[in-house]
């Protein structure tokens, strides 16, 4: 079901593409077009239009059911539940820090801590 779908949302970006390159420029966007600039009144909805139009509809409902397969298929794994590791099993042990959330002082030997002379 989903590669069915994943073909028919590759079908319907590609078709997308093309119908929006084969329409006329009418805002002027490159200095082209139709001309009366932001005063102009809004063109006439073509054939072409409109096609685009269900285009991008189908597209984004091809979207939508795309993400819906795929968190249904994920849903309650995740990769360290597929490998079968036990993931506390192998873990280091870290240092008891207490209330701080600084490592413990080198003391006096230390070189990057400056003398108190």
């Amino acid at each position: 079901m989903e590669n069915v779908v994943l073909i028919i949302h590759l079908i319907l970006a590609l078709s997308l593409i093309g119908t929006v390159l084969l329409q006329r420029s009418e805002g002027g966007g490159l200095g082209m077009g139709g001309g009366g600039g932001a005063t102009g009144s809004r063109p006439a909805a073509t054939a072409m239009s409109k096609f685009t139009w269900a285009l991008a509809v189908a597209f984004i409902c091809t979207s939508i059911a795309l993400t819906l397969i795929a968190a249904s298929n994920t849903a309650g794994s995740s990769v360290v539940d597929q490998l079968g590791i036990d993931p506390g099993s192998d873990a280091p042990l870290l240092p008891d820090l207490g209330d701080s959330l600084l490592p413990p002082s080198l003391g006096d030997d230390d070189p990057l801590v400056p003398s108190s002379e």
